[in-house]
């Protein structure tokens, strides 16, 4: 009798220690360190030492060996011996992240960015429709279009006629500008909680999302503290929270600048933050205020939520708390822009941002 015999199972028995699976470990550790190869090492020796990820075939040093061959880290410099990630890393991070936050995007079909625009467009639907004069013949159905002249006509005297042809439906894809402003103030490693590492996985997964899938849309990234800068996105993996309050004013009003130069007609903005503005900028000098709700610094905040909605700026706010005074800010804030606002955990904190994405692209289109 012809038949399988079943071994009991034990995990890793025949499952070595690999390149691969010290790399995605060691990639985790790189953006917790932001960047910092020598202290994402230092964490991956210790986690070695405790659950034997490493044997005595391939170790810690035939890791960091490859880890130079493959050129995912180089030295810094000539004159700097320290090793740094190299640009292959970053891609790849950015690739990790879009695995481990969108993987949901492999199972769905492409063109989910349409509107509900027929047309001429650049993106295939399922439906076919008869071929009407001025269609493009790129998108001619071949299938389709043959055996509906072999129905019509036969096989023996097969000919092609206008009547045979069938086209894909399409649609047109909405181009998209975003800029996602991130909070790095000092609460976002408060109270023991690693906020910020979350938000700079959500926004290299965005970013690896649009420069590959949606070339056509705009992402721009930006930091706000105590004041707010434009950062590139090979510099996500390496940042950081700074001894900074929350000017979240000088974050809109840079977010604004960018958003005036792009020439999509859909603008947005996305805003990570865990808590409320305590900061803002009165000529050089700094006006901060770090308990409870401080009018100035709020009616500032709230007139450029208004601001942006006469510009067609819609603001969606990802809070990352849920304070009942927070709750109360947000609510005002979404109300001013008639924006939206979500209240997310940091496991939920991608789903979030790609859903809105994704919805706010199908409905936008002017």
């Amino acid at each position: 009798m012809i038949g399988w015999k079943f071994s009991k199972f034990e995990p890793n028995k025949h499952d070595g220690p690999s390149f691969e699976k010290l790399l995605k470990l060691f990639q985790e550790l790189l953006v917790y360190t932001s960047g910092n190869v020598s202290e994402a090492l230092s964490w991956l020796t210790e986690l070695d030492k405790e659950y034997e990820l490493t044997d005595d075939n391939y170790g810690m040093a035939d890791f960091i060996q490859d880890l130079i061959d493959k050129g995912y880290i180089q030295q810094d410099s000539p004159t700097n011996p320290n090793f740094v990630p190299s640009s292959k890393m970053e891609i790849a991070l950015r690739k990790q992240a879009l695995e481990d936050i969108f993987g949901q995007l492999k199972k769905s079909k492409r063109g989910n960015h349409q509107t509900r625009y027929s047309g001429r467009g650049d993106e295939h639907a399922s439906e076919l429709r008869p071929y009407e004069f001025g269609d493009q013949l790129d998108k001619l159905a071949i299938s389709e279009t043959i055996r509906n002249a072999q129905i019509n006509h036969g096989i023996d005297e097969f000919r092609l006629t206008q009547d045979d042809l069938e086209v894909h439906e399409t649609f047109y894809q909405s181009q998209m500008s975003t800029v996602l402003m991130i909070d790095i103030s000092h609460s976002m490693i408060l109270y023991g909680e690693d906020r910020i590492t979350p938000a700079k996985k959500v926004a290299m997964a965005l970013a690896e999302l649009i420069t590959t899938r949606y070339p056509k849309d705009t992402l721009d990234i930006i930091v706000f503290g105590n004041d707010s800068w434009q950062i590139q996105i090979k510099d996500l993996p390496y940042l950081q929270v700074g001894p900074y309050h929350t000017n979240t004013v000088a974050g809109l009003e840079l977010a604004m600048d960018i958003l005036r130069k792009r020439k999509n007609p859909n603008k947005q903005i996305f805003m990570i933050t865990d808590g409320k503005p305590t900061c803002i900028k009165k000529g050089k000098r700094y006006y901060k205020n770090s308990f409870g709700l401080d009018r100035k610094i709020i009616n500032r905040t709230l007139n450029l939520a208004t601001r942006c909605r006469k510009m067609d700026i819609p603001i969606t706010t990802f809070m990352i708390a849920r304070d009942p005074y927070l709750v109360r800010f947000v609510d005002q804030f979404t109300k001013a822009n008639n924006g939206k606002a979500f209240y997310s955990s940091l496991k939920g904190l991608g789903e979030f941002i790609f859903q809105d994405y994704k919805n706010n692209k199908s409905k936008r289109h002017r």
